[in-house]
């Protein structure tokens, strides 16, 4: 485990560590010295844009341990995730992260990232929930934008350099800036309540149960209190907490009733 070489900004359960004490720490940037030198150029267009997505999220796979496709965790996920294949138009792709951390994120290219340690609390009901939302997020080009945002003021804050078009490779520094910004990013009141609803709608078309939207914000309320003080990690920021948690579990119930579905009798186990 490269203890100096990992960056903790989410929220780390106690047991989540005991379980899984081989799993590494989700890496979000590797440590370098040196300055990097970046010549200012043209706008960046959305051809570039989708080089540096692509370039971000091919970095984070390989610097992070990705489960194997006969690994129970990836099963589990392939099996949960069966025709969630595309968000507006966005191919999706499915991978977990073996890590301790509790997290998961969704990438502007449709890319979902599950952590190990996320899918070892939550039942299968939960992780849709959270898999939906950030979904709504993708689908609504809210992470397109904060993607874009978060290249130019930070990774890329002193301009960029381009030849013939091509977007200019990113050094393992700025991808760790990147990382630290889309960390840190925050999306609006409107933004967080239409993934949500998104969410519903999307997981209710692919013939999964939509009530896992309202039982997601339900687990993740119960981690905000079992954590106290430390309720502003990274684990809350799955859902933002604007509009108040509680409003949502509402409105997602209150759909789920109207619509006449039966909640789960009970939450299928997480994996062992």
């Amino acid at each position: 485990m490269k203890n100096s070489n990992f960056i903790k900004v989410i929220l780390l359960l106690v047991c989540a560590v005991v379980t899984v004490p081989s799993m590494a720490q989700f890496n979000l940037k590797k440590a370098i010295s040196g300055a990097t030198k970046v010549v200012s150029a043209a706008t960046l267009t959305d051809e570039q844009m989708t080089e540096y997505v692509a370039e971000y999220i091919d970095w984070m796979d390989k610097h992070n341990q990705v489960c194997a496709d006969d690994n129970e965790y990836t099963i589990r996920l392939k099996k949960l995730t069966e025709g969630l294949t595309d968000a507006d138009g966005i191919p999706l792709n499915f991978k977990v992260y073996y890590v301790i951390d509790v997290n998961a994120f969704a990438c502007a290219d449709g890319s979902v990232r599950v952590f190990s340690s996320l899918m070892d609390i939550m039942t299968d009901e939960e992780l849709l929930g959270v898999i939906g939302h950030e979904i709504g997020h993708v689908a609504h080009r809210d992470s397109k934008k904060g993607f874009r945002t978060a290249l130019l003021t930070s990774a890329l804050k002193d301009g960029i350099s381009s030849q013939g078009g091509k977007a200019a490779a990113l050094t393992d520094s700025q991808i760790g800036d990147l990382t630290e910004a889309l960390v840190n990013a925050r999306y609006s009141q409107k933004q967080e309540c239409d993934a949500d609803d998104y969410g519903y709608e999307f997981l209710k078309k692919a013939g999964k149960n939509p009530w896992s939207m309202a039982l997601s914000f339900q687990k993740l309320k119960k981690l905000q209190e079992e954590s106290g003080a430390q309720g502003t990690s990274k684990l809350n920021q799955l859902f933002s907490t604007h509009p108040d948690l509680d409003l949502r579990i509402k409105r997602m119930e209150e759909r789920a009733t109207e619509d006449g579905i039966e909640k789960p009798a009970s939450a299928t186990t997480a994996a062992e």
